[in-house]
């Protein structure tokens, strides 16, 4: 007995050969005229295309498609290409549900998200992951999750709310829409895990080789990493893998010959596409294990920007091709995927298509069909979508105490010490070591440098932990400014010129029970709350969410004296334990590389 999605494919696919074959049953819809971007093949040429239901019946000359009750549109002059693809993105990023960012990512014509949730569950485990996975099932469009191999990625180094190992991955790849592993980060520093770590490396095989054997896909994370500890990591995940964390045009090379998928990464603070690239555009590589990819994308840029189609844009801006950038964002992530109903303009196919005006490199979507359904125009959308009340379970997430200035202090019985501090890298997630003696004044350690500022994490999981120490590079003026939203563990993180203001603003975020505030001559200045995970809201739409970030983010400039763009994006990566070289978490400074806590400060012999 079949089931009834498996009748209701039947009943769809046979309406179309009646479309097709018979002389009483019509197109539904017909996009006439319009020049087809053929990703399969890499050509443009003048075609329409009929679509019945969800599906594209035909792409060619439709006329006999076309019955009284047809609707056809006139795309003469414009282009057509397939819906697009983030193939590795997290909504927590955004700070948003699901729902929301797509309420600002569809009008831009990108119909498919794979969404990594490791982040919530870095909080609330395997509860948070089941309600996104239920939110991303009531979504019309193509939603799908990598759920995370293993929580906290580097045990030892940092303390995660909930603990996620190979025990969990059969239930947790049940879940809907869930359609494999994320990102292996455990083992990115290959090497170092291996000597340090080793049940970590024999976990995450475990977790793979299970995920693999029932047909899903897994997500690598191979940063900086070449020759044998990137053929382990390769192995690790059973072939056949991605790496999003690709920063330079060697990387790229020598992944792409081996058969990973380059996922290149185009973010709101990580802008590696433009080095990657050129392993296509200057030493000839085949694309088609290219894909392009956001990771970690601000609302506020969606909406200024654009989603995928200004990722596309700025691609073609770095001299590829204009129909070989859009297979990155469709057949290519597609086929990556084992997604084989989107991804092209062909008979059978999902029916999402975007249809582009002007010039095809400048990437301006004017109009979005999802499944048939002709779903934004100008940037609009005209469908609704209904919000997902997230479950009180998943609120609540601070568990922490408040904490005193001196709290957030190094103390020290020494007149002067060497510290071990982390470099900020603009727009970029890897960071750099810094090294620095600092005197001691009144017992604790204090900057010298006026863009070394104090940072701390200070635990929110129940653990007493806080790390502290200092970061090189990120240019406050004045205040501090502190969040939940702190990769990958999502500790409080604050930094700022003054250990008052640090502590007001850490305190506020606890009050809120997660969120974003921002200190000044000890008073708040300016917050959002978080409050599911202490990453995302479910009290404001996504047009609110980035008016309310645009005042954050002017608030940290004008009133913090700070520059940096995405600020605190910035400051949340800067406890990535996975990624080069130095971080900081919970439990200290974290040699990455090496996999070690570094003492904070060491006496000066």
């Amino acid at each position: 007995m079949l089931d009834s999605k498996t009748l209701k494919t039947v009943a769809d696919r046979l309406h179309c050969v009646d479309a097709l074959l018979s002389d009483t049953v019509f197109a539904d819809k017909v996009l006439k005229g319009g020049n087809v971007v053929n990703v399969i093949t890499r050509e443009v040429y003048v075609a329409d295309v009929a679509i019945a239901g969800e599906y594209i019946l035909m792409v060619g000359d439709c006329s006999d498609l076309i019955g009284d009750k047809t609707e056809v549109i006139d795309v003469s002059g414009k282009y057509i290409t397939p819906g697009f693809i983030d193939s590795h993105m997290h909504f927590e990023s955004a700070m948003l549900t699901a729902t929301e960012f797509s309420r600002l990512s569809l009008p831009t014509g990108t119909t498919c998200l794979i969404s990594d949730p490791h982040e919530v569950g870095n909080v609330l485990g395997k509860t948070a992951i089941k309600a996104m996975a239920e939110e991303c099932a009531t979504l019309p469009h193509h939603v799908y999750l990598r759920v995370p191999a293993l929580t906290p990625d580097c045990p030892g180094l940092e303390t995660a709310g909930r603990e996620l190992t190979s025990k969990d991955i059969p239930e947790m790849l049940e879940y809907p829409t869930v359609t494999g592993i994320g990102e292996i980060q455990g083992v990115t520093c290959m090497r170092f895990v291996y000597d340090n770590k080793y049940e970590v490396v024999k976990d995450t095989i475990a977790a793979t080789s299970y995920a693999r054997a029932t047909g899903k896909v897994v997500d690598g994370n191979a940063a900086e990493i070449f020759g044998a500890d990137l053929a382990a990591h390769i192995i690790s995940g059973g072939t056949d893998i991605s790496c999003h964390e690709t920063t330079s045009k060697e990387e790229c090379v020598e992944k792409l010959r081996y058969g990973v998928w380059v996922l290149m990464r185009e973010g709101s603070t990580q802008n590696n596409m433009p080095e990657c690239i050129r392993a296509i555009t200057e030493d000839g590589l085949d694309s088609r294990r290219a894909l392009l990819a956001t990771d970690d994308m601000l609302a506020e840029d969606i909406i200024k920007k654009g989603h995928m189609n200004d990722i596309v844009r700025r691609t073609i801006e770095h001299g590829v091709d204009p129909v070989e950038a859009i297979q990155m964002v469709t057949i290519n992530a597609a086929t990556w995927s084992n997604l084989y109903d989107i991804g092209v303009l062909a008979p059978g196919k999902y029916a999402d298509i975007n249809v582009i005006s002007g010039e095809l490199k400048d990437m301006n979507v004017t109009s979005v069909y999802l499944k048939g359904d002709h779903i934004a125009e100008d940037g609009e959308l005209l469908i609704e979508l209904t919000p997902y009340k997230y479950p009180d379970a998943v609120k609540s997430t601070v568990l922490r105490d408040k904490v005193s200035a001196e709290d957030l202090m190094i103390p020290s019985e020494e007149k002067e010490v060497m510290a071990n501090c982390v470099g900020l890298i603009v727009l970029q997630n890897l960071s750099e070591k810094y090294r620095v003696k600092l005197p001691v004044v009144d017992g604790f350690v204090k900057s010298n440098e006026d863009d070394l500022l104090p940072v701390a994490v200070i635990g929110r999981h129940g653990q007493p932990d806080i790390g502290k120490s200092f970061i090189k590079g990120f240019n406050i003026k004045e205040g501090a400014f502190a969040e939940t939203v702190s990769h990958d563990t999502h500790n409080l993180i604050v930094i700022g010129t003054n250990y008052e203001d640090m502590a007001a603003a850490a305190n506020r975020v606890i009050e809120m029970q997660g969120g974003v505030a921002i200190a000044k001559n000890g008073e708040i200045i300016g917050e959002m709350p978080l409050r599911i995970c202490g990453l995302m809201t479910d009290e404001l739409t996504g047009p609110e969410l980035v008016d309310k970030t645009i005042e954050l983010h002017e608030t940290v400039k004008t009133e913090l004296g700070c520059d940096i763009p995405a600020p605190f994006m910035h400051l949340a990566f800067l406890s990535l334990a996975t990624s080069p070289k130095w971080k900081i978490t919970d439990k200290g400074v974290i040699d990455v590389e090496n996999y070690r806590v570094l003492p904070s400060i060491e006496k000066i012999n």
